[in-house]
């Protein structure tokens, strides 16, 4: 087991000044759009790199079938959305901002969003080259940039934390070893 150095117990103090941050710059609405566009992003790239690896066969499972009938993920997705749309029509105030919500919303949304060419032209075009790259790197950036641009604020005060807690052990590294 690694012996405890300054650079491992000064971890827990970066950390909690990521809180104290977030906790400075995050609203709830804030907190939930992080939330949102955070598990858009992580579900687009789940369900792409899934899909890869079904066709490239590199994966122990297939596709999703009811009847005999492929189920695309942009069914899962809209059942979601649905299920976002009654909690939103009920009007239940536990849900209002509620992180497990804002994170079902966001990955009902990347569920329909990474096969919207099928839905827009009602071909199954998912594979086709035209475009396919183009779509992936504009989701992809679409979701880091929903996810900064959410709370500039707070995430140009985390890379100033961190720039400090940086120069600070890079400081008492250098003092300790002189």
């Amino acid at each position: 087991m690694p012996a405890e150095g300054p650079r491992t117990a000064a971890r827990p103090r970066l950390v909690e000044r990521w809180r104290e941050a977030a906790d400075r710059n995050l609203t709830p609405t804030k907190r939930s759009l992080i939330v949102t566009w955070a598990s858009f992003g992580t579900t687009w790239g789940t369900v792409r790199l899934i899909a890869h690896g079904i066709r490239g066969g590199w994966l122990p499972w297939g596709n999703i079938s009811a009847g005999g009938e492929h189920l695309h993920h942009y069914n899962i997705g809209i059942a979601m959305l649905a299920g976002i749309g009654l909690i939103a029509v009920r009007g239940d105030e536990q849900a209002v901002g509620h992180p497990v919500v804002a994170a079902a919303y966001g990955a009902g949304t990347a569920l329909i969003t990474d096969e919207f060419a099928l839905l827009l032209d009602l071909q199954d075009v998912y594979w086709a080259k035209q475009g396919r790259l183009s779509v992936d790197v504009s989701l992809g950036v679409l979701a880091t940039l929903g996810t900064y641009l959410t709370a500039k604020p707070f995430w140009d005060e985390i890379a100033k934390v961190t720039r400090h807690h940086i120069a600070s052990a890079a400081k008492h590294s250098l003092s300790s070893a002189g």
